[in-house]
């Protein structure tokens, strides 16, 4: 059954005779009596009772009707789509994306990216640093906001986002000073639960190298790979960890945060956006656009 053939049966069904679904589809009666006549013999099955008064749907009629009307749907929206990324309007953007991105950064350029182009299908994926960088060189993801500086084999472009001063997170039931602070000795000494070295190694060699050259000998006593999991390992009394302030908006039960009393020459987190370089305007290019008119 054809496309043709599905819209002269739901316009004989809506119109309720032939007479009216000809004048409906713009055909002459008897090309579509011919046409829904093919049809019936095809089938083996009459699809429509015929009376002078009319045509009213048979058994066998009222059993396809319903999905004659679906597959019309979904064939009028696939060309509809397909007419939408020819035009530029639609299409399918992969984001990959760091922790420390769902606090302000891509929401708020998900919603400008939404508001002009409504049509898009937007996939997003929490990633780490290393998978992202593996991801966007394999083209599984078409943005990546992550933690520089990352080394990618292949042409892309760099939007640096900001960044932000490292905090504590410590178990809740530890005691902090007055002040509400803790020492950088004290962080030493509890250990740090931080993200493996494979995946964001120069970042990690700063932040050690910086607590070392103040004077305490420090060592990450549990690694983990995603900010959720490094705080359920300070809530369980692993160690303790350094993250981005922003961190603030993530509560989580058994951890407490507390600013760095001398923290002064701890690195700071840094977010950017990479995307691929390609030779003609790309949906991550209109995407980066949104993310720029937060970082200038």
């Amino acid at each position: 059954m054809d496309t043709r053939q599905m819209r002269c049966i739901l316009a004989i069904s809506e119109a309720g005779s032939l007479t009216r679904a000809a004048e409906r589809l713009g055909l002459a009666q008897p090309a579509l009596t011919q046409t829904l006549n093919r049809l019936e013999r095809e089938i083996g099955t009459p699809l429509f009772t015929r009376t002078r008064r009319g045509a009213t749907l048979t058994e066998a009629g009222l059993a396809i009707v319903d999905d004659v009307r679906a597959s019309l749907a979904h064939g009028d929206a696939a060309a509809d789509r397909a007419r939408a990324i020819a035009a530029g309007r639609a299409g399918r953007l992969t984001v990959g994306f760091v922790t420390h991105a769902i606090y302000e950064v891509l929401p708020r350029a998900l919603r400008l990216l939404r508001a002009e182009h409504p049509q898009l299908e937007v996939v997003l994926r929490e990633m780490s640093n290393a998978e992202q960088v593996d991801a966007l060189a394999g083209g599984r993801i078409d943005v990546a906001l992550l933690h520089p500086p990352v080394s990618i084999d292949a042409p892309v472009h760099e939007l640096r986002l900001g960044q932000e001063p490292m905090v504590a997170a410590l178990p809740a039931g530890y005691e902090v000073a007055q002040d509400g602070r803790v020492s950088l000795a004290e962080i030493a000494r509890h250990g740090l639960v931080w993200f493996p070295e494979e995946q964001i190694p120069a970042l990690r060699s700063q932040l050690l190298g910086a607590i070392r050259r103040a004077g305490h000998p420090v060592q990450v006593v549990q690694d983990a790979n995603r900010t959720l999991t490094v705080l359920a390992c300070v809530a369980a009394g692993l160690g303790w960890s350094l993250l981005p302030r922003s961190v603030h908006a993530l509560r989580h039960e058994g951890v407490r945060y507390a600013e760095v009393r001398d923290g002064a020459d701890l690195p700071a987190f840094e977010l950017a956006a990479m995307w691929l370089a390609r030779s003609r305007p790309t949906f991550a290019d209109v995407f980066a656009g949104k993310l720029s008119l937060q970082s200038s």
